[in-house]
């Protein structure tokens, strides 16, 4: 059975979905051409949204950016999810140990969402933002989070070569690529990613568990490769075990997971 939709309403949300990444935020007639829109719905659509608090309205550029209302759902979400609070936790005590950016990521379909970031304590580091959303396929995090999944689900979101996008020449481009790597980390219990997302930064990471068992994060550690040897990588795997471990029983996970 077909899920009845509202159009005004989902035009609303593909509005605010779209300016998630845009931290300059985008004017009226850029929105209307990326999404389609009649001018005159986009403006009415932006009115509504600016008067209800989930928009801002630069007077000097006219740029639309995300309003307070919007960082209202995202507290309220992450107060009932418990996932940022302890993920920083836990993040916070691996970054001490290692001194490099470590980071906590979700899942949002193919693409790995930042929703915890621990900065490094060196000039020279990864520069990320909460927020961020990735293709799962090219972060130690994202193949982390995917490495759990069954067949079938995997199947769905990576059909063939031409679903993976390249963030660098460094990024995977072939499903056997893609299935290889994740039968790895499933197998060893870590991921890890050299130069996939970042010409310049490698990267390891550990599933996260919830009190169901089921896999709802993952956790990294991020080097720049100047620093990035053999041994700095044996202890970063160490680590984000230790941490993801943490992390899982503090959100109730059994404790086989």
């Amino acid at each position: 059975m077909a899920r009845l939709t509202a159009p005004a309403l989902r035009r609303g949300l593909d509005i605010l979905e779209l300016l998630v990444d845009e931290d300059q935020g985008l004017r009226v007639p850029e929105i209307t051409r990326r999404l389609g829109l009649p001018r005159a719905t986009t403006h009415e659509l932006v009115n509504t949204l600016i008067d209800r608090g989930y928009l801002d309205q630069s007077e000097e550029t006219g740029r639309v950016t995300l309003g307070v209302k919007v960082l209202r759902l995202g507290a309220a979400y992450e107060r009932g999810l418990d996932l940022a609070a302890v993920g920083r936790e836990c993040a916070a005590e691996v970054a001490n140990a290692c001194g490099e950016t470590v980071q906590v990521v979700v899942r949002d379909a193919g693409f790995a969402v930042f929703i915890v970031r621990v900065d490094s304590t060196h000039p020279v580091r990864l520069v990320s933002q909460v927020g961020s959303r990735l293709p799962a396929s090219c972060t130690a995090g994202g193949k982390a989070l995917l490495s759990t999944l069954p067949e079938a689900e995997l199947d769905a979101l990576f059909p063939d070569d031409a679903a993976l996008q390249k963030m660098t020449p460094n990024s995977i481009s072939t499903r056997k690529r893609l299935l290889a790597d994740l039968e790895a980390a499933r197998e060893r219990g870590w991921a890890e990613e050299n130069c996939e997302s970042n010409d310049h930064v490698a990267c390891v990471a550990a599933p996260v568990y919830d009190r169901l068992g089921k896999c709802v994060a993952a956790m990294s550690i991020s080097v720049p490769v100047l620093r990035w040897d053999d041994a700095q990588k044996q202890r970063c795997v160490e680590l984000i075990l230790g941490g993801a471990r943490k992390m899982s029983q503090l959100l109730g996970a059994p404790a086989a997971s």
